[in-house]
């Protein structure tokens, strides 16, 4: 019997401390710095799939001003609230699956870390880049991280899509066009390395 996405997650949250979860950032520095390459401090700015992420607070400590973040997580988002503290007032916060979504507004840049690898079926994808295709401004960025080639085949007992910058490109064709990319070598809390791919967008 396969488990809801909304169900899991929230399972995931509920149950283990943030602090444990493989892909916990103490700070978001390398989203953040492709971030202020891109777009200015009064740019919109939606962080998919970044209930606890800490990328919403470097943001706003470094001086933008209309951040969202969207998880299909309640208690992931409740989490980043927590985390945030006084400064989660100054957030939207949106509970929905990426795949369904419908925005209700235009943002300049588009961020996601460790959501779309989660997307393994082409039907999930292709609904993924619809929703960004619809949220993303004309000439606005798209930033995608997640699993490279030689990364886990797994994660929180999930199985995930490992992409190259080729198949990343081919998944959001024709809307966003590659402008360049980065790995990184992610230190989880136990110690063990995991092989992420960074790729910008640009939507036509």
């Amino acid at each position: 019997m396969t488990t809801n996405p909304r169900d899991h997650w929230e399972a995931v949250w509920r149950e283990r401390s943030p602090e444990t979860l493989s892909w916990h950032q103490d700070h978001a520095e390398r989203s953040l710095a492709l971030i202020t390459e891109r777009v200015a401090a009064d740019a919109a700015i939606i962080d998919v799939g970044g209930g606890d992420s800490p990328l919403a607070g470097d943001l706003l400590r470094a001086g933008y001003r209309d951040v969202s973040v969207l998880d299909i997580s309640d208690a992931a988002l409740t989490q980043g609230q927590h985390r945030l503290g006084p400064l989660a007032e100054q957030v939207s916060w949106i509970a929905a699956d990426v795949t369904t979504y419908r925005p209700t507004r235009r943002y300049q840049l588009w961020h996601d870390r460790a959501v779309f690898h989660f997307l393994t079926a082409l039907a999930d994808q292709h609904c993924y880049a619809h929703t960004a295709a619809a949220a993303v401004a004309s000439g606005g960025w798209l930033l995608v991280a997640g699993f490279a080639p030689d990364g886990p085949e797994q994660c929180s007992g999930l199985p995930v899509q490992r992409h190259t910058t080729e198949s990343l490109t081919e998944a959001l064709a024709p809307t966003f066009t590659l402008v360049d990319f980065t790995p990184e070598r992610h230190l989880t809390p136990t110690g063990a390395e995991q092989s992420f791919l960074y790729a910008t967008f640009r939507r036509r």
